[in-house]
């Protein structure tokens, strides 16, 4: 029997992990969240990620934690809709991402 996850990226550590920071230090990561979000604009295009976003944002602003900031919601939403193989090379992408601009990730 497969196992049940509570919510849609507990299945996989790595993008645990990116949501947990993004999560954790949404202002200090706004930055690369942008950068993440230019590089799949680059692949896809700002306007398909930008009709994406206003099918999938809640109405009257939503009151999930990442609703707050357009950068960091774009960026949730992004990986929460896309497969779970894009999923896990995004969430690499946004690690790699971390990484060239210093950060340290633990492994």
């Amino acid at each position: 029997m497969a196992q049940e996850y509570k919510r849609w990226y507990d299945y996989d550590p790595l993008l645990l992990k990116v949501i947990n920071m993004l999560k954790d230090y949404q202002s200090e990561l706004k930055e690369q969240a942008e950068e993440f979000l230019n590089s799949v604009e680059k692949k896809v295009s700002k306007e398909a990620i930008e009709k994406f976003y206003h099918m999938v944002k809640p109405i009257n602003g939503g009151s999930r934690w990442y609703d707050k900031d357009p950068v960091i919601s774009r960026t949730i939403e992004l990986l929460r809709v896309v497969p779970p193989e894009v999923q896990k090379k995004a969430a690499q992408m946004f690690i790699d991402t971390l990484r060239k601009n210093g950060i340290d990730i633990e492994e």
